[in-house]
């Protein structure tokens, strides 16, 4: 399924050389999951010879998912139910302009559905991820700064007039959550927070299953809570703000003699060999974000935290300073704090619910709830 993820569509030979199991077994497992509808398979040829061609089921129609993250965009195409059908990602300049972003997003989508023999038409509607606040009643960032080469544009309704398809539009954390809520870390929960940590800071904020958003989209803005009045000056304007001290511009700048110090992940992964330095600056980000999460709980009073973004990969190194900070400044219930856990979506969480998001925006949750169920019988 992983292989037909990547390129789409590939004949029973060519599933073969691209998993490294031999054809009697690609032939046997095709046939399982075809009788389970989770494949499709139809003749074709190749070099003249008959061939089977097999492809992921699309069940009811597509839905996509955008998420522009501060330095990736990552694409998916699934069917209604959930299924992730196409997959793909590319890297983005930082102060990336929404013009050319949103023309290669639409081309990367074309391609991909060439590569399902599907077309626009076949997409039901597309979910869209932004790393900043976005306000529902104009579809545009909501405060000035956060995300330059973006504002003031109405992002799904230009996107709508190039696909000629339905487009809504979230903050990035806000669909980590739901994605979460709905598959992952804070499924089941009645208030979660699901904090999104890489090259900014944000959080989502879901209740009774639902993501609360405020009146102009901002809920949830984490990293703009104030730390230190006398602080850096943060794009936002403030002085001291969470971003501004342990965001990933802000973590690496403490290592900006050290040229193999360039992305988060180079930070990680010295962290991961046991660095001491790498280690104590991730810490101190743990108990930075700690502080403000107190805040959070404080107002928002969620059962779980839920830990997400490429920072996140650096498990209890992160958690384990967060979890103290919080114990000393967020007010204890009976049950104590809220509960810290790392997502269990990983990188993709943001990307999950932007499709989650165009699901749930036009109106298609009996179909999901419907495959779900014919899924669980053949499990």
């Amino acid at each position: 399924m992983d292989s037909l993820k990547h390129h789409g569509h590939l004949t029973q030979v060519e599933l073969a050389g691209s998993t490294g199991l031999s054809p009697a077994t690609v032939s046997n497992i095709v046939k399982e999951l075809s009788a389970s509808g989770v494949l499709n398979t139809s003749i074709t040829s190749r070099s003249g010879r008959r061939a089977i061609e097999v492809t992921l089921a699309r069940k009811l129609g597509l839905v996509a998912g955008f998420h522009f993250s501060s330095r990736h965009l990552r694409v998916a195409i699934s069917d209604v139910g959930r299924t992730v059908v196409a997959e793909n990602h590319v890297p983005l300049a930082l102060e990336h302009r929404h013009d050319r972003e949103l023309d290669r997003a639409t081309l990367l989508l074309s391609d991909m559905l060439e590569s399902l023999n599907a077309s626009f038409s076949d997409v039901l509607a597309v979910g869209v991820g932004l790393p900043a606040p976005v306000d529902a009643r104009t579809g545009m960032i909501s405060t000035p700064g956060l995300l330059r080469g973006w504002e003031g544009i109405p992002v799904a309704d230009v996107l709508s007039n190039r696909i000629e398809r339905p487009v809504f539009v979230d903050n990035e954390a806000n669909l980590g959550g739901l994605a979460e809520a709905r598959s992952g870390a804070a499924r089941g929960t009645r208030g979660a927070a699901y904090i999104r940590v890489g090259h900014t800071i944000s959080a989502g904020l879901i209740i009774n299953g639902s993501v609360f958003h405020g009146v102009t989209g901002k809920a949830g803005q984490i990293g703009h809570v104030t730390i230190d009045e006398n602080g850096p000056i943060c794009k936002c304007g403030s002085r001291g703000c969470l971003d501004t001290l342990a965001g990933g511009p802000a973590l690496l700048e403490l290592f900006r003699d050290d040229p193999g110090m360039q992305r988060v992940r180079d930070l990680l992964l010295r962290a991961e060999a046991g660095e001491a330095s790498a280690r104590r600056v991730i810490a101190d980000a743990g108990r930075h974000i700690g502080i403000a999460a107190a805040s959070l709980c404080n107002l928002f009073d969620p059962e779980r935290l839920v830990i997400g973004g490429e920072l996140a990969q650096a498990g209890e190194t992160l958690l384990a300073p967060l979890r103290h900070a919080l114990e000393r400044s967020a007010l204890a219930g009976g049950e104590g704090v809220p509960e810290v856990v790392q997502g269990e979506l990983g990188d993709r969480a943001e990307l999950l619910g932007c499709l989650a998001l165009a699901i749930e925006s036009v109106g298609l949750d009996a179909e999901v709830r419907a495959l779900t169920a014919v899924g669980s019988q053949h499990a």
